[in-house]
Order: structure tokens, then sequence, then C-alpha cells
């Protein structure tokens, strides 16, 4: 799962990276408008790894894995200038975006628009993605009509004619100032519009950037949208956090009153959004947790492990993690009838443990 980290300049989009994967790159005041992408692949804290590490003592300890991509050079006249093909090439394959919203006052850091606004802000940068995707469907409808005027027939006609719909139905969404993502769009139809890079049909994960002070997102935005998360952080002060110790963490946490670190809450929230869930293998050698969609099959968990797993599937042997913790070890979980054998067809539930008996 990659997430693209967005936002207007100044509104500490670095510094959220920067809390979110422990790293320390600097955060500037000035803003160049130059495109500059930096990524970090981090582990998805899960209680539930840890727990069966320490019943299996393994090798190696594996946990799920999430990127993040901090994104500079998104300016506040985005939608008037375009987007550069090298943007889109970068950020197309992302998951979804990490929206940050600045909240906060800071006079050494002014905001570029001469005052602090997240409602504002945030509709901003969705107005200039909107803009964008309005570029890329006209664009997309001028090319159908050319190929319906050059007097396609049969198949590619009644093709071109259902893309010229779809793509109507994009348009008058945009011009409305609606997201592609409120269009409730199949899945059918989101696969096929994969290759077009449609900023605004992406899930958004909105983080209000606070200051010393909590703030209640609702209090300040409004922003009921689908696939959208509003979360509110004090990004500098979990920051700072993020680079301690884990005692001296914890002791700040405390005094704060926070009671979960962003990283964990942003990745719950993420995997909501673009609809994951992790499942475990288990044993001496490996623990560890693999991502596959909400949905996924038996045979597609194999696939997500090793291709030859999934080419010479037999069965799955699958145990819910509740089941296995009750038990207290395989052996009695196996003696309660708690492990079941499925086939390629069985769906993949979040925290099974998953063993693979294949054949090549």
């Amino acid at each position: 799962m990659e997430l693209g980290i967005i936002g207007l300049p100044t509104s500490g989009k670095t510094t959220v990276f920067n809390a979110l994967t422990k790293a320390d790159r600097p955060t500037t005041t000035a803003s160049t408008g130059k495109l500059e992408l930096f990524s970090m692949v981090v582990d998805v804290p899960d209680a539930r790894v840890d727990i069966l590490s320490e019943m299996y003592h393994p090798r190696k300890t594996i946990y799920a894995k999430v990127a993040y991509t901090d994104i500079a050079g998104l300016d506040q006249d985005l939608g008037k200038k375009g987007l550069s093909g090298e943007l889109r090439n970068k950020i197309a394959p992302m998951d979804a975006f990490v929206h940050v919203v600045r909240a906060f006052d800071n006079p050494q850091a002014p905001h570029l628009l001469g005052s602090v606004n997240p409602q504002r802000d945030l509709d901003t940068l969705d107005g200039e993605f909107i803009l964008a995707d309005m570029m890329t469907v006209e664009n997309r409808l001028q090319r159908i009509a050319e190929g319906l005027h050059k007097g396609a027939r049969g198949p590619e006609r009644q093709a071109l004619q259902d893309s010229q719909a779809l793509f109507e139905r994009l348009r008058d969404a945009l011009n409305a100032g609606t997201p592609l993502r409120d269009l409730g769009l199949t899945l059918e139809e989101k696969i096929g519009l994969r290759g077009y890079s449609l900023l605004s049909l992406k899930p958004v994960l909105v983080l209000l950037n606070t200051g010393e002070t909590p703030l209640q997102p609702e209090k300040v935005l409004s922003y009921a949208h689908a696939d959208s998360v509003v979360l509110a952080l004090q990004g500098k002060l979990e920051m700072e956090i993020s680079q301690l110790e884990p005692d001296e963490a914890q002791m700040f946490m405390e005094e704060f009153a926070i009671r979960e670190l962003a990283a964990s809450r942003v990745i719950q929230a993420s995997y909501q959004l673009v609809n994951l869930q992790s499942f475990f293998t288990v044993g001496e050698d490996e623990v560890r947790a693999w991502n596959v969609p909400v949905g996924a099959t038996a045979l597609e968990a194999a696939a997500a492990i090793h291709s030859d797993l999934a080419r010479g599937f037999i069965r799955a042997e699958v145990i819910a993690y509740h089941d296995l913790i009750e038990a207290g070890n395989m052996a009695a979980a196996r003696k309660a009838g708690k492990l079941q054998l499925e086939g390629k067809e069985y769906i993949v539930k979040d925290g099974d443990i998953v063993h693979i008996r294949f054949s090549v």
C-alpha cells in the first residue's frame, strides 16, 4: 500500500511524513514549486503479530508494509498550470492520498493565502484536482468523438459509445464540482479508469494538522465525501515523539494525553479506505503479516505469498486469530476443531492464519 502525502505549501506535509515514518527530513517554509518525491516504507503496527511472535519464537518476524511518499510541488495554482506528465506518472500508482490541512498559527511560517482557514485550503486543493481531472476527461471525450467520426463499426463502435457515456457522467460530475469518488462507480468501471490517473477518484484521508492544542475536525471542517476519512493530529508534537526512544515517547504521550500515535491511526484508517486487510502465516521460521484486499480468496492469498503456491494450490488450512489465541497453540486448536480446510474460493477474513498446501 502506497499513500501519497499532499497539501498546500506550509501545511506541514513533511512534518507529518516524519511523524509517520520516524524520518528526520528537514522541514522548510519555502515552496519552490519543484516536483520532489521522497518515499519510505514502514512496518504496519499490529499487536497480533507481536503476540504470534511470542507464541512461535520465530527466526524472523515480518510486519505488513506501507509506503508513504512526501509529494512537494503541488501549489495552489495547480489547476491553472495543469499537471505535468512526470507528476501524473509518479502519483498514478498510489493507492490513496493523505491530504494534510493546516490548522495552526505560526508567524515564522505565514500561510501563503494570508490566513489559516482549513476549509478553504481543503476545498482549494480538491478544486485543483477536479480541474486537472476535467482536462483528462475532456481530452478523452474528444478522442472518443474522433473515433466515432472516423466510422468505427461493430464491437469497436459499441466500446467507444460505452466509454463515451461513462466519461460524460464523469464530466457532468466534475462540472458540478463533485469528486469522482462520489459517483458510486462499479468496480469494473474503476478498473477501466485506472490508466487515466484521475486524482479525485482516489480515496482521501484528510489530516488536520493542529498546533499544541488538540482540535476536533468537525469544528473547522465539513467533508462529506465517499471514500474519505477525516482525522486530526498534532503534527509537530507527534514528529518530536517519533524521534524518541520508546520509554521517553511513552512518557510524553502520557503528559500530552495522547493515547495512540498518528502512525497507527492513519494506517488503520488507510486500510479501511483502500479495503485492505491482513492475514498471517506462522511457524518457527517466520511469523509474517500479508496484505490482501477485503474479499480476496484463498487462491489470491496464496498468490500474495508466492506465485508457486497459487499455481500448485491444493487446500488452505485456515484458523481465525482469536480461535488460535483462545486455544493456546495450534495443536489444541486442531483438536478443538477450529482448524478448517478450505478451497480456492474461500473468502479470507482479517486476522486469518493461513497455511497453503500446494504441489508444483
